[in-house]
């Protein structure tokens, strides 16, 4: 991913406070030689403090051969981003067809050394952290080794904890455009109020004014 320094996010609570209410992300892990890589759509609990991800995913799936073979994983996640018309790109002496299309997005990719868990009661913590996460309020049973009901689950699955060794994150908000075609690309993206519009609006924002 090309990072440039207008898009670099300003200090590490920029992208984690981002990530902090984006917890649904791509899993890549390097295929066998010859072979693409696995990319597996998951959620995960983030944890700043411990410095890792957790998740977990069902015993058949084929990417556990690979995290064995290479624990060297990237857990990529982006969101935010919507598609910027040329016209709203275009310089105040440029033609607005001229102007160059372009998409607007921010991203955060984790590098991390995968550790697989498979003993029964540490899966059990792992997976009441991450629970505990998508449902602070609670609701469900906690897992408990050969308790009901979640217990005799724990075989089919197994956990992944994500040890964070390197992060790359980008918020690419047309940093580097005059406060003129900015200001054009927020007002654009008001009057059109797509799905992730209001999003990248606040971003294009937020960043003009630091």
């Amino acid at each position: 991913m090309l990072i440039h320094p207008w898009d670099a996010p300003r200090d590490d609570a920029e992208w984690q406070q981002w990530l902090a209410a984006h917890d649904f992300g791509q899993l890549a892990v390097n295929g066998p030689p010859g072979e693409p890589p696995h990319v597996q759509p998951l959620h995960f609990a983030y944890d700043a403090g411990r410095g890792e991800a957790v998740t977990h995913l069902a015993r058949p799936n084929p990417l556990w051969r690979a995290v064995e073979a290479d624990p060297v994983v990237l857990l990529s996640v982006v969101d935010d981003y919507v598609y910027v018309p040329g016209p709203w790109q275009a310089e105040p002496d440029v033609p607005p067809e001229h102007g160059v299309p372009t998409s607007l997005y921010a991203a955060v990719q984790l590098r991390c050394r995968a550790h697989v868990v498979d003993d029964p009661a540490h899966k059990a913590a792992l997976l009441d952290r991450q629970v505990g996460h998508f449902q602070p309020e609670g609701g469900s049973a906690r897992v408990a080794v050969g308790e009901a009901p979640y217990g005799r689950m724990l075989s089919g699955i197994r956990v992944l904890r994500l040890e964070v060794t390197g992060v790359r994150a980008k918020f690419k908000y047309a940093g580097q455009r005059s406060a003129a075609v900015r200001n054009r690309i927020a007002a654009g993206l008001a009057d059109r109020d797509g799905a992730r519009d209001a999003a990248a609006r606040g971003h294009v924002l937020r960043r003009r004014r630091e």
